[in-house]
């Protein structure tokens, strides 16, 4: 059967599960690392920080090779090196200094998981679809979806066949973006700025009043999204009193799932749905939830706080890029990298804010729950109608 553009938009949410094995299934062998190799929990954590730095860093480098060597090329890449780095997490630890081998597999796959981030969305807006809002909402819901799966059918593997035997699935999440790496290879791919049309070069985006706004949109988006998800673990633990397993499953699985299910539910319903209201009143919603994981005095309604908060966040990255492609159309490649970049950072300074405030406090998480509240007020302030465009 010969691949059609349906085919493509299947690469695209099988891209979105890719980037979500690389970026969630390590992390769930962190302790299995310290206790097999005897790394220092402080050298494990900067996996973490390494990951993503090397995300952001392919994010702005990515404006300088994508368009020269092309969109096919470049995602086909970027499967070859997520499945490198997840097969490298296996060997290099038995070959060379354990912490020397996962943090060099580490880096490979996020290369691998930098590029995805940049180019799944421009490919999906590039297929003709009827509704793209629609179809760039319900991409971005695999990343959710993906992120749920990793999580679930790990804890399942690890609890059936013992987490001793972490390297065959490695092998087994490996085998995803080798698949999707040949269907990218056979699957149509169409030019993002049509023939005949202009790219805007890095100096026009940055003369652009509009671009600067969704840049601010895309931070608070990634800050937005990541300062509570990152704590809902320990709000569910300290809070609830409960186990890291039941915590985990009663913060992040929660949120990511009401997250995806937000996304999904925009991606069937949004030809119907105004996407700037419904975003409107996703920003409202969210600083709603901040205010109820940090101001009542209850856990389980800062818990649902926190669950409200997954859904509330669902549009605003996928809604910010559909904006951002309808705004700005000869944007190109440059804009989708530079907002991955505001993105990330936003991803980074929001958990880091409320880590920053909750220290300062004594501890209290809720502070800086609180103090976090001015990304969605500010998501918000962007969306409100304007009497002129």
């Amino acid at each position: 059967m010969k691949p059609t553009y349906k085919t493509t938009i299947f690469a695209c949410f099988v891209g979105y599960i890719v980037q979500a094995i690389v970026n969630n299934f390590a992390p769930l062998l962190f302790i299995t690392f310290q206790n097999t190799y005897d790394i220092p929990l402080s050298q494990i954590t900067l996996l973490v920080t390494i990951n993503f730095g090397v995300q952001l860093t392919v994010d702005l480098l990515s404006t300088l090779f994508v368009d020269k060597i092309g969109y096919r090329t470049s995602i086909v890449i970027a499967q070859f090196f997520s499945a490198a780095g997840l097969i490298l997490l296996t060997v290099l630890p038995e070959v060379m200094p354990p912490f020397a081998g996962i943090l060099l597999a580490v880096i490979v796959y996020a290369i691998g998981g930098g590029i995805i981030e940049v180019l799944i969305s421009p490919i999906m807006e590039s297929c003709p679809t009827d509704n793209k809002e629609k179809a760039m909402s319900l991409l971005h819901s695999f990343y959710c979806w993906g992120h749920v799966g990793v999580v679930l059918i790990s804890t399942a593997f690890f609890t059936i066949f013992s987490i001793e035997n972490w390297r065959i699935l490695a092998y087994v999440w490996a085998l995803i973006p080798l698949i999707n790496s040949v269907i990218f290879i056979k699957t149509p791919i169409a030019p993002l700025i049509a023939d005949g049309e202009k790219g805007m070069t890095l100096a026009e985006l940055f003369k652009s009043k509009i671009f600067w706004l969704l840049v601010v949109m895309m931070v608070c988006s990634g800050a937005c999204e990541q300062a509570v998800s990152q704590w809902a673990s320990a709000f569910a633990e300290i809070g609830l009193g409960i186990s890291k397993t039941a915590g985990d499953l009663a913060g992040p699985m929660t949120f990511a799932v009401l997250m995806g299910g937000a996304r999904a539910f925009y991606g069937k319903y949004g030809d119907k749905i105004n996407l700037d209201k419904f975003m409107a009143g996703s920003a409202a919603l969210c600083v709603a939830s901040y205010l109820l994981a940090s101001l009542v005095p209850n856990p389980i309604v800062n818990l649902i706080g926190c669950a409200v908060c997954g859904f509330s966040v669902g549009i605003m990255w996928p809604g910010t890029f559909s904006r951002a492609a309808s705004t700005l159309r000869t944007g190109g490649t440059a804009m989708f990298a530079l907002l991955a970049l505001a993105g990330d950072l936003g991803c980074s300074a929001g958990p880091t804010l409320v880590g920053f405030v909750s220290d300062a406090v004594g501890g209290n998480m809720k502070i800086g729950i609180l103090a976090a509240t001015i990304f969605p007020a500010v998501m918000l302030v962007c969306l409100l109608p304007k009497k002129k465009k």
